[in-house]
């Protein structure tokens, strides 16, 4: 059973519409790709489904139960969500920004206990951020930046984690890395990914399952092989391509060459 869904969501600023009528499932377990042109509403979606933004009218449901019903520190005990281009105050390292993930499991005067304590070290060593624990944030790399703030995520100890564009401005190399750490939390964690993602390629190669979203509606929804079609990429992106399939893995690469 799927933990995460929502039902006849309908999202907006102010009078403007973005989304309406969204019914979509996150598979519990995997990792879920959102896919679709700028301003096509994958943010908002992902927002919402993480409760930063309330909708005008339907349900996130998260283990049946609406999330916007729920406290924020009750919520931020099952989810995480990692923004596009979060910022740290200057100053701040690893070790201190990491801790921040321990916010919504501490009482009183928010003492780490020994369980959050091991739980920040986890996240900083899964990340492989350990030589960088001293380190102000704002001496690191795009790359170092980025799995910093993933290990924050995963010191809240969540299942279920939001990213909104994880690679966005950063190199190709770095791009790999922050997508093989994801790769490698999903398959050693079982965690449940959920994330914007620019790139197609990327989507294809490594998410299990794709929801192409055009003007806030779903235009398809499944694995990479019957979302990655010439059909969807030409009515979501307004492009012709081939579809070949990757020699290593044989998941669909997109290889546009005209706009439809």
């Amino acid at each position: 059973m799927n933990r995460l869904m929502t039902r006849h969501l309908d999202i907006g600023y102010g009078d403007i519409p973005i989304v309406q009528d969204l019914n979509v499932e996150i598979p519990s377990g995997q990792v879920t790709a959102l896919v679709g042109a700028n301003g096509s509403g994958k943010s908002t979606i992902l927002k919402t489904m993480a409760r930063i933004m309330k909708p005008g009218s339907g349900n996130v449901l998260l283990d049946g139960k609406s999330i916007h019903q729920q406290s924020t520190k009750e919520v931020a005990r099952q989810l995480a969500i990692l923004p596009q281009n979060p910022t740290a105050p200057e100053g701040l390292t690893v070790s201190e920004l990491v801790t921040y993930g321990r916010f919504p499991h501490q009482k009183g005067f928010g003492t780490l206990t020994k369980e959050d304590k091991q739980m920040v070290e986890w996240a900083i060593q899964i990340t492989g951020m350990e030589p960088f624990h001293n380190r102000p944030i704002d001496q690191l790399s795009g790359g170092q930046r980025q799995r910093a703030w993933i290990a924050m995520a995963l010191a809240q100890g969540t299942d279920i984690l939001f990213l909104d564009e994880p690679t966005t401005f950063l190199d190709m190399a770095h791009q790999l890395e922050i997508l093989m750490l994801l790769d490698k939390l999903n398959e050693q964690e079982q965690r449940t990914i959920v994330m914007v993602v620019h790139d197609l390629n990327h989507a294809s190669r490594y998410a299990d399952h794709m929801i192409a979203i055009k003007k806030g509606k779903v235009v398809q929804s499944g694995t990479p092989a019957e979302v990655m079609t010439p059909g969807v990429l030409r009515d979501v992106f307004g492009i012709e391509a081939d579809i070949v399939p990757d020699p290593r893995s044989g998941v669909p690469l997109c290889l546009p060459f005209d706009l439809a």
